[in-house]
């Protein structure tokens, strides 16, 4: 009687050699980039800051590194099935683009809402994109059937040894590039590049390196608090964050226990830290990156004393639709106290509108737009509300601006 082959246990934590193997696949694959001093976070900070420009990696963010991996370690038979994986965008990008790379089909499955230029580069790269549901969670339930139906080879996002053996590899570089580092920050969704960089993190504390590692998540999307408290993934109910690459509602399995032994801290940023990042990091470091990948940014500016320096801030990702974009730098803008709405109800006779404009103009606000409403069903008859969107020059002027407005007379409402 033959004995079947047992299938071998996979390991829950890549070790040194499965890291070291990764990044030796990874050395024509991927670019080592840049590591950048930001003089506008470090004047913050009171000590050096600097920016892993993970958003100008291949196909846009650091993804690639994990998918490659993965594939590549798949047999010739099992290439021959195919994959499948779901995204948002940047996993499905990488996919893509390795699948591509590694001469075997994909299939990603994307949230309705997706954006437009993640799924046109998806298609770009060869792949094959179905919509499915409105998070990475639905499709990921519809990836894992056509894998169990088909026979493709499901690419997990974050949750297999491979995915965070080769982000480890963006872990390893930025503790080259940046030898003195005492805080790193990475963004932080299902956690398989936080669980990449811990893993170099740990190896380096034992080499005798001071290194504190920090998860940064967008806190409507905030799943590793509640998960870490419970000491195992615990699903959110709901989730809503302009932060697509990092909304996923479950810690996976194989990075949470790496996060939990190995990560000092996990922090929170607002919608609105993560706006006003976007701008900084636009103005002052001339790099355009995606909501998620701003994260570590954010909290770096919600807290800047709060993180000893040398400080290494992870920007893992610029994969962000322009329209999406330009609302969201609007958004920072309102933060930063350099845009106002506001709403003012005058009366209906002539020279009225002037006035107003006029006392506008002496508090040196710029006037973008005005609209002139004739039919709000809570005006008085004699009555008109003229909305103004106005750029100012930070938080005091606009304070001040709303004041002047007040102080004649005007009820003001801001938007």
């Amino acid at each position: 009687m033959t004995t079947p082959a047992t299938t071998p246990t996979v390991p829950a934590v890549p070790d040194a050699a499965d890291r070291a193997a990764a990044r030796a696949r990874l050395t024509d694959v991927v670019r080592r980039t840049p590591v950048v001093r930001n003089r506008a976070l470090s004047d913050l900070v009171g000590g050096d800051v600097w920016l892993k420009c993970e958003n100008l990696q291949r196909a846009g963010s650091f993804k690639i590194r994990g998918a490659y991996t993965r594939i590549s370690r798949l047999s010739e038979a099992e290439r021959a099935r195919g994959v499948v994986a779901a995204s948002a965008g940047n996993h499905a990008q990488g996919v893509a683009l390795a699948a591509s790379l590694l001469g075997t089909r994909a299939t990603v499955f994307m949230p309705v809402g997706a954006a437009l230029p993640k799924v046109a580069a998806t298609k770009a790269y060869g792949a094959t994109v179905e919509h499915v549901g409105r998070s990475v969670d639905e499709a990921l339930v519809a990836a894992r059937e056509m894998a169990e139906r088909t026979g493709a080879v499901l690419v997990h996002p974050f949750d297999h040894v491979d995915v965070v053996a080769g982000q480890a590899s963006l872990g390893a570089e930025v503790l080259e590039q940046v030898p003195d580092a005492r805080t790193v920050l990475v963004c932080t969704g299902g956690g398989g590049l936080l669980a990449g960089i811990a893993l170099e993190v740990a190896a380096a504390r034992d080499a005798g390196r001071a290194v504190r590692l920090v998860g940064v998540q967008a806190a409507s999307a905030a799943a590793y608090p509640a998960s870490l408290a419970a000491g195992h993934p615990v699903a959110l109910e709901r989730m809503s964050t302009m932060a697509d690459g990092i909304a996923v509602g479950r810690p996976g399995q194989v990075p949470f226990g790496i996060v939990r032994d190995h990560v000092d801290d996990i922090r929170t940023v607002t919608e609105e830290d993560l706006s006003r990042a976007l701008v900084l990091l636009l103005e002052r470091a001339k790099l355009v990156v995606e909501p998620a990948g701003a994260a570590a940014v954010a909290a770096v500016m919600a807290d800047p004393r709060a993180f000893e320096p040398p400080v290494v801030a992870v920007l893992s990702g610029g994969n962000v639709d322009p329209l999406v974009l330009h609302r969201v730098l609007r958004h920072g803008l309102v933060a930063a106290g350099r845009y106002l709405q506001l709403r003012v109800a005058i009366a209906d006779r002539p020279g009225e509108l002037g006035h107003l404009l006029e006392l506008v103009g002496s508090s040196d606000a710029n006037l973008v737009e005005v609209e002139h409403r004739r039919t709000e069903a809570r005006l008085h008859v004699d009555e008109v509300e003229v909305a103004l969107q106005l750029e100012t020059r930070g938080g005091e002027h606009r304070d001040a601006v709303i004041a002047c407005l007040r102080e004649a007379g005007y009820a003001v409402q801001v938007d």
